[in-house]
This record gives C-alpha cells, sequence and structure tokens, in this order.
C-alpha cells in the first residue's frame, strides 16, 4: 500500500516518489492543498474500496498515518 499511495502523491503532487517516507507530512511537507489532497484521497477510495470519512482527513496528516489507516480498513 506505501507504493500505491506514494506513486499517486508523486504523480498528483509532480514530487520525486524517492523523497516520500512515511514520515512525510502530506500539506507541510509536499506543500499539498486541499484540492490535491481530497482528488487523492478520492482515487485511493477508488482504487482500494475503503471510505475514508471527512472527520479522519484531517487526521491522516502524513504518509504512515494514511497507509495505515487504509490497510486496517481495506477489505480482506
Amino acid at each position: 500500500m506505501f507504493e500505491k499511495v506514494t506513486d499517486l502523491l508523486a504523480k498528483y503532487l509532480k514530487v520525486d516518489k524517492s523523497a516520500i517516507t512515511r514520515d512525510t507530512d502530506i500539506r507541510n511537507d509536499l506543500k499539498a492543498d486541499s484540492l490535491v489532497v481530497v482528488e487523492m484521497l478520492f482515487t485511493l477510495e477508488e482504487e482500494t474500496g475503503i471510505t475514508i470519512p471527512d472527520e479522519m482527513v484531517e487526521e491522516l496528516t502524513n504518509v504512515g498515518k494514511l497507509v495505515d489507516y487504509i490497510e486496517a480498513n481495506a477489505t480482506k
């Protein structure tokens, strides 16, 4: 899942994928604005079959938290 998330972040934010770690802050380190974050999360929801509630979006601030949330909530 980490690979999928970093691929999407690199694509949406036009950043070098190798610079993204689990500790990377999506908004601060990658300079992602709210619209890009929402678009990326929508794509992740479609690809993984999970729903990320609006209230969770503010908590999923770094790559590791986002990956952990998706892995914990993905249909096995």
